[in-house]
């Protein structure tokens, strides 16, 4: 199973860099099975980072909670309904298996069938005159059963509802009975006893198996190519043919058409509770076009082996893709507060720091480990330094950050200033995408007392776009409150060339009213110098809503 190296929901440049970066390091320093993730789409800012560096998109990870497409096992032993019966028992046999899916020749999934059920088909319903002798099968089938020769042959893997009978009375008293028969449906297993082979042959049996390893006289075979019968040769004795014969039925018969199947995104904490009471074995998963990847039983679902992260650039769980309080928390890598209720099961590697951007902790593992980054993983490293200090900009930004940033343009042989204009000439966020799209680009939550919120940040050129679109921010802020259940919600656009910002706000009045930034508008304030959700608005927020009375 992969490691997933995963940022927060709706990430943001430095979020979605950060793993790109981390999983390449991770996979060539000591977790060869790193992957990089995101919860959340691409913006088109990170969207034009990759294309610049060369670099595919993270896989979308919504959601962690195990899945029984995650917990099956995908080697999967499996029969097809045409097989006869002794194929699919020795296969059985061979495994250990009391279930397995039936397929088709494209992988399709089209029954299942049990041992119990298999075995049914050597001991059918005596009800019926015929039906413990009746076998439907092909004469190829019957001649595998006991590794026989064909004599002859005649549409050897044609499927024939085939009546079995030993002649083993004398030819007087067999020429009754075989009269009262079809042709067509007539196998008669005899031993050396041409009495009885030359009435089988001449009233045009579908198959003569003469055991013993005794053939067929040559005369008698060319009757039986003269009269369409096929003959087989069987070195073992009558009886034991005989019984062998039974087991080349076709297990069609058998397959259970009404079985459970599931899709491989099922939550494995639901389907457990669905199986639980059911009779059934075996479970296969499906995909989307009903082809069978995998298998499952109810153990399987007792304790799943979690989904395995590192978590970059974010530590809360609020922030956290959905599930990630059942995965297997192997790291962590941030730079902001410490906080949101990550409990580990075990110790675990957290690494966090008072520096502008991950990336910029990324890249000082490259570094001290002297591992040089390839260009595109570089500009990517850059580009989220790049993002989260506004070109080293912002109050954020460190000594370390200048010092990884000019690092990684030596190292990746690319212009970081020319990069920079680039990725910030790439235009306005609510240009670019709707206003509901823009909100929840980079929205993050958190929990401060009593209260969840969630801050919103998108950078600007100007607050000429965020003017003209000011009341339908301002009307999908309060719908992402509502939806959230948050006690208050607030959207920081920032204009990156003077490095000021405003502040739309919705949710409880007396959270609003603790805001002490200058009020423009009865949901809007103006904030001078700030630029850092981090590491201005968050703690200033969590100082003034401290003071707030809880009723």
């Amino acid at each position: 199973m992969p490691v997933y190296v995963i940022g927060h929901r709706n990430p943001d440049t430095d979020s979605i860099c950060a793993a790109i970066s981390y999983a390449h390091f991770l996979r060539n320093a000591h977790i060869p099975d790193a992957v990089a993730a995101c919860c959340g789409e691409v913006n088109p800012r990170t969207h034009f980072v990759l294309k610049e560096a060369g670099l595919e998109h993270p896989r979308l990870l919504m959601d962690v909670h195990p899945t029984v497409g995650q917990l099956c096992n995908r080697d999967v032993v499996t029969a097809r309904e045409n097989e006869p019966f002794f194929a699919v028992y020795r296969r059985m046999q061979a495994h250990r298996l009391h279930a397995m899916p039936v397929v088709d020749a494209r992988g399709g999934l089209t029954g299942m069938l049990s041992l119990s059920r298999l075995l049914e088909l050597l001991m059918p319903d005596a009800a019926g005159s015929d039906s413990p002798r009746l076998v439907r099968t092909t004469l190829e089938h019957i001649r595998q059963a006991f590794s026989g020769t064909f004599l002859h042959a005649v549409d050897p893997h044609r499927v024939d509802a085939l009546v079995l009978s030993v002649g083993a009375m004398s030819c007087e008293n067999f020429m009754p009975r075989l009269r009262e028969r079809d042709p067509g449906q007539t196998l008669i297993v005899v031993g050396d006893r041409p009495t009885i082979q030359r009435p089988t042959i001449q009233f045009g049996a579908r198959c003569l198996v003469v055991t013993g390893g005794h053939g067929l006289a040559p005369d008698l075979l060319e009757e039986a190519r003269a009269k369409g019968v096929t003959v087989i040769g069987s070195p073992l004795d009558t009886a034991s043919t005989a019984m062998m014969i039974r087991g080349a039925k076709i297990i069609d018969s058998a397959v259970d058409r009404t079985f459970r199947k599931y899709k491989e995104k099922h939550l494995a904490r639901s389907v457990r509770k669905e199986v639980h009471p059911l009779n059934q074995e075996l479970f296969p998963v499906v995909g989307e076009g009903g082809d069978l990847l995998g298998v499952f039983t109810k153990e399987d679902l007792a304790s799943p082996e979690p989904v395995r992260l590192v978590l970059v650039d974010h530590n809360e769980l609020a922030q956290a893709v959905s599930g990630a309080e059942e995965a297997e928390i192997l790291e962590v890598m941030d730079h902001h507060r410490v906080g949101g209720g990550l409990i580990s099961r075990a110790p675990i590697r957290f690494q966090n720091d008072t520096v502008g951007s991950t990336c910029t902790m990324v890249a000082r593992c490259f570094r001290r480990e002297a591992m040089a980054p390839p260009t595109g993983i570089a500009k990517c490293m850059a580009a989220g330094i790049i993002s989260d200090t506004l070109n080293l900009s912002s109050p954020t930004t460190t000594p370390v950050d200048r010092d990884m940033l000019a690092w990684l343009g030596e190292a990746g042989g690319f212009d970081v200033q020319a990069f920079a204009e680039a990725f910030f000439a790439m235009g306005s966020a609510l240009q670019l995408s709707t206003p509901r799209a823009a909100l929840r680009m980079d929205c993050k939550e958190y929990t401060e007392g009593p209260w969840n919120l969630a801050v919103a940040q998108i950078e600007e050129v100007g607050f000429e776009h965020f003017e003209r679109l000011k009341p339908v921010l301002a009307e999908e802020l309060e719908i992402l409150a509502r939806e959230k259940r948050l006690a208050f919600a607030c959207l920081l656009v920032t204009d990156i060339s003077l490095n000021n910002s405003l502040l739309l706000v919705a949710g409880q009045e007396h959270l609003i009213e603790a805001i002490d930034y200058p009020r423009l508008e009865s949901n809007l304030f103006q904030l001078d110098s700030v630029v850092s959700r981090k590491k201005q608005l968050l703690p200033h927020l969590a100082r003034q809503f401290a003071r707030v009375v809880v009723d």
